[in-house]
C-alpha cells in the first residue's frame, strides 16, 4: 500500500485536515458506500497543537508516529524520502494577516521543505496541496515551476469543482461560453477563492481551452450594482446563478447586501466573467453561463457533517497517489491564485482596475472529468434552459 505523510498546519474539529485527513484515515463517505482507503498515511507534521486539537489522540490512536520536522516526516526519521505521496493541508491555524486581508498560511514554506527532500533523494511523488497554491503569486509560480522542475505530480485546490451539482450541469471541452458569473458568501480571500475556482472549472472547458486572465478589478457596496446598470455583468446570468442555491433569501438582493462584493475578470481571449460575493442573500454556491445564447445555472451545492463533498476531493488525490497523475489541472489553481491576489490588490488600492500580464497561464482541461460527486439529486435528466419564474 502506498505511504503518504501529512503535513499540516492544525488540526482541530472541522478543519481542512480534519475533513480531510481524517477521511484518508477512516474511510470516503460517497453517495453510494463508505470506501476504504487504498493509500495508508505513515506520518504526520502538526505546525501547530490548536487548543481543540484531534489530531495527537487521532494520531496516537491509528500508530501514526508526530515528527517535529516535515523532513522527519518524509523520511520518517531516515535520511532518504521513505513516502510515495505528500498531502499539504496549509489550512486553518493561528497565522497572520497581512494589510490586504490575506491570511499568511506557510504552504509554500511547506512545499519547499517536501521539495528538498525529494530534490536530495533522488525520486519524485505526487503532492496534493489543499486550497490556493500561495498567498501571492510569485510563490505560487515558484511551486508550479519546482514541481515541472523536479517531475513531481502535483495537483491542488478547492473541493467544490468536485462537489455535488444540482442539476448536473458539465460542459464537454470547446463549449462555447461567451460570458458567465459564479456567487458565493464568506471572506474575500478564504470563500473568494472557492468562488473563483467555481467558476473557472467550467470555464476552462470553453472553446481553445484556458488563455489566462489580462484585467482584474474589485468592486464593493452600491458600484456592485452601478456596474451591472452599466452592463459589466448581465443580470440574466445573476438570476440563473442564485435561482438552485437553496439557501437563499427572498427579496431583492440589492436590498439585503450590506456588504456586497464583486471580481470582474477579463481573460486574454476576451471572455468576461463576474463573481459575487453575497452574504446577507446567500449561503451557498452557483454558478451560471452563457452557451450559444441560452443561459444555464446549477448549484454546487456542500454537505455538512461529515463533509461528504470532501471525500470527492480525496479520491482524487488518492487518485493520483495511485496512478503518478492528476486528474484534473493544477493550472487551474494557480492561475485563480494570482487572480485572486490581483483582485485583492486591486480592493487595497482603491478598487481601481489591474493589468494582469503575468496571469498568461494557458492549459486544457482534461477530457474525461474527474471523479465527482453525483448523489444528491439526479444528474442524468436533460439540461433545461434557466427561464425567470
Amino acid at each position: 500500500m502506498k505511504k503518504i505523510a501529512a503535513i499540516i498546519t492544525a488540526y482541530y474539529p472541522f478543519s481542512h485536515a480534519d475533513v480531510i485527513i481524517s477521511k484518508f484515515l477512516k474511510g470516503f463517505p460517497t453517495d453510494s458506500q463508505l470506501e476504504e482507503p487504498q493509500v495508508e498515511i505513515v506520518s504526520f507534521y502538526l505546525d501547530q497543537i490548536h487548543p481543540r486539537d484531534v489530531g495527537v489522540e487521532l494520531a496516537k490512536q491509528c500508530d501514526i508516529p508526530i515528527f517535529e520536522s516535515i523532513a522527519q516526516a518524509l523520511t520518517l526519521d531516515g535520511t532518504e524520502l521513505a513516502v510515495d505521496g505528500v498531502l499539504l493541508i496549509g489550512e486553518h491555524g493561528e497565522y497572520a494577516w497581512n494589510e490586504k486581508g490575506q491570511h499568511l498560511y506557510p504552504r509554500r514554506y511547506f512545499f519547499e521543505q517536501v521539495c528538498g527532500v525529494i530534490a536530495a533523494s533522488g525520486r519524485s511523488v505526487p503532492i496534493f496541496s489543499d486550497k490556493h497554491l500561495a498567498w501571492n503569486w510569485d510563490s505560487a509560480k515558484w511551486m508550479y515551476d519546482r514541481a515541472k522542475t523536479l517531475g513531481v505530480p502535483f495537483m491542488a485546490g478547492s473541493s467544490l469543482p468536485v462537489s455535488y451539482r444540482n442539476p448536473g450541469l458539465e460542459y464537454e471541452l470547446e463549449t462555447a461560453v461567451t460570458e458567465a458569473v459564479s456567487m458565493a458568501y464568506g471572506g474575500l480571500d478564504s470563500y473568494g477563492f472557492h468562488a473563483l475556482e467555481t467558476l473557472q472549472c467550467m470555464v476552462e472547458r470553453r472553446s481553445g481551452g484556458e488563455t489566462g486572465i489580462k484585467r482584474v478589478q474589485c468592486l464593493e457596496g452600491t458600484a456592485v450594482w452601478e456596474a451591472g446598470q452599466a452592463g459589466r455583468w448581465s443580470q440574466d446570468l445573476f438570476d440563473a446563478a442564485a435561482h438552485h442555491i437553496e439557501n437563499r433569501e427572498s427579496g431583492d438582493p440589492r436590498q439585503l447586501c450590506e456588504a456586497p462584493a464583486l471580481y470582474l475578470m477579463e481573460y486574454a481571449d476576451g471572455l468576461q466573467t463576474a463573481t459575487f460575493i453575497l452574504s446577507d442573500y446567500i449561503k451557498g454556491w452557483g454558478y451560471a453561463g452563457r452557451v450559444e445564447g441560452q443561459v444555464q445555472g446549477t448549484e454546487f451545492y456542500l454537505h455538512g457533517d461529515p463533509h461528504p463533498h470532501f471525500s470527492y476531493l480525496c479520491l482524487n488525490a488518492q487518485q493520483m497517489f495511485l496512478s503518478g497523475e492528476a486528474t484534473y489541472p493544477v493550472e487551474r489553481t494557480l492561475l485563480i491564485t494570482g487572480a485572486l491576489e490581483a483582485l485583492l490588490d486591486s480592493r487595497h488600492r482603491g478598487h481601481v482596475a489591474v493589468d494582469t500580464p503575468h496571469l498568461d497561464v494557458s492549459y486544457t482541461s482534461y477530457k474525461q472529468p474527474p471523479p465527482r460527486a453525483e448523489g444528491r439529486r439526479p444528474t442524468g435528466a436533460a439540461l433545461v434552459p434557466f427561464r425567470p419564474e
